[in-house]
């Protein structure tokens, strides 16, 4: 894992790729699977940053991947409904993430700091950030 660093307050943030990249949120998805309820619908969106789609695949892959493995249990029914948004901004996602009701959602974004940086915003259903430090409890059991 990179270092601990990047998980903030409110948010994942960290410098691509020294800090921030495909493996760290991969593993950072992995974990997620853990957080959300059975059955879940999860929003996923990412902005306008040239690492954003990449890091956005990546999670989409992830999910998919984890899905057919946590099937058994749920009545056949994969764990997560993914809504793939693709490209938003911040505002859209944190209305489609109540609109739709789903249990919380992934935003690609590292808000206003540099080009060359990237994160995670991970929220609940009612659009509240979960913490970059309640991920990395996660990550570390």
């Amino acid at each position: 894992m990179t270092t601990h660093n990047i998980f903030g307050a409110y948010d994942i943030r960290g410098k691509y790729p020294e800090e921030i990249n495909e493996k760290v949120v991969s593993e950072i998805t992995r974990c997620l699977v853990l957080y959300f309820k059975p059955g879940s619908k999860i929003v996923v969106a990412h902005d306008n940053r040239l690492s954003s789609p990449s890091l956005y695949q990546t999670i989409i892959k992830q999910f998919k991947i984890q899905n057919p493995r946590l099937r058994r249990g749920f009545g056949g029914q994969a764990k997560f409904k993914i809504i793939e948004v693709g490209l938003a901004t911040t505002p859209m996602f944190y209305f489609l993430v109540k609109k739709l009701k789903a249990a919380g959602g992934i935003m690609i974004t590292a808000s206003h700091n540099p080009p060359n940086w990237n994160g995670l915003k991970i929220v609940d259903e009612n659009a509240l950030s979960i913490s970059g430090k309640e991920i990395l409890k996660l990550l570390n059991h």
